[in-house]
């Protein structure tokens, strides 16, 4: 079984690529993504949110990163493409399941799941820019509103040239409901495409991985957001272990302040760690006492006072 920790816009940076790959087993990551317009970018974007790009395309722990693009233009995003593979990118994947309004607004992410002919002029002209060693890849949902449409996009980007695909298992207009699941599509699109395949959607603990590789017959899963529920969801997902106790949680939080205290992003602290709460108080009640003590803050040394001090007083009733 492959786990690969999905992106998240604004959620999973680099900072939180090396906390989570340090204490999970994941076979791979990808970074939020590049917003490709009409131009050729600067290197210094691309270093921005693949920072790992002068590491190997690895993180510290030695889990390959894919740098994620999203566009609409063929040409340009070749041009993007063939830059960031020389940049040393260990992979290319295209985003065409974003279903956020503002992207779709402007013709970008699931908005292209409409357009299964520019979809493949995407692929094949990305496949066309980068060295065939480094692979290019695609992240689709199973359509805009129809699931059936699935197999015309997947039909294209296989036929581009696509090394790998991503399926997040819902329509853009299923968003991420959990009524609205439908890992079946992958069973059907892994039966009619020779591409490998990666399932995405709804899996939150083991018992969720399980079913999914069962429902779908597919071996890679991609986690997202249950990544931020339970920051250990990497070993849970692939080797059964146990959720990671509250307590630990705890301590994880102050290194990940660590982090991002030490690191360029320093300011973002209280936004990112709050945000961060925002998911981890779905698996952990406790989180709710914590977030009230914090969530006024808005500099990074309250927070991390706070926090100290919370753990001090956990470490007591332990």
């Amino acid at each position: 079984m492959r786990v690969i920790l999905g992106p998240m816009e604004g959620v999973l940076d680099h900072l939180m690529r090396e906390l989570l790959t340090q204490m999970n087993d994941y076979d791979l990551c990808v970074t939020e993504f590049v917003r490709v317009v009409d131009q050729l970018l600067p290197d210094h974007v691309f270093y921005r949110l693949c920072p790992e790009l002068k590491t190997g395309s690895k993180t510290q722990a030695g889990v390959p990163v894919h740098v994620q693009l999203l566009g609409q233009e063929p040409h340009w995003m070749a041009e993007n493409a063939a830059r960031v593979a020389e940049l040393g990118a260990h992979g290319i994947d295209l985003n065409f399941g974003c279903p956020a309004k503002t992207v779709n607004k402007h013709k970008g992410g699931a908005a292209l799941l409409q357009h299964p002919e520019l979809i493949y002029q995407v692929v094949k002209s990305c496949r066309d820019a980068v060295p065939k060693a480094v692979p290019v890849s695609a992240k689709i949902r199973l359509g805009w509103e129809d699931p059936n449409d699935c197999f015309e996009i997947v039909d294209a980007i296989e036929q581009a040239g696509a090394n790998e695909l991503t399926v997040h298992a819902r329509t853009k207009a299923g968003g991420y409901r959990a009524s609205e699941i439908k890992w079946d599509y992958i069973n059907q699109i892994r039966q009619k495409t020779s591409l490998p395949l990666i399932a995405n959607g709804e899996i939150w603990n083991y018992d969720d991985g399980q079913a999914c590789i069962k429902a779908t017959g597919v071996e890679s899963l991609m986690v997202c957001r249950g990544a931020f529920n339970v920051p250990n969801l990497g070993n849970v997902v692939k080797h059964n272990h146990k959720v990671m106790p509250w307590h630990e949680v705890v301590d994880l939080l102050l290194r990940y302040s660590q982090f991002e205290i030490r690191g360029d992003k320093g300011f973002y602290y209280p936004n990112r760690v709050k945000q961060w709460f925002t998911y981890l108080r779905q698996e952990y009640p406790q989180a709710n006492e914590l977030f009230r003590e914090i969530r006024t803050f808005t500099k990074s040394e309250p927070i991390v006072e706070h926090i100290q001090r919370y753990r001090d007083r956990l470490q007591n009733t332990l």
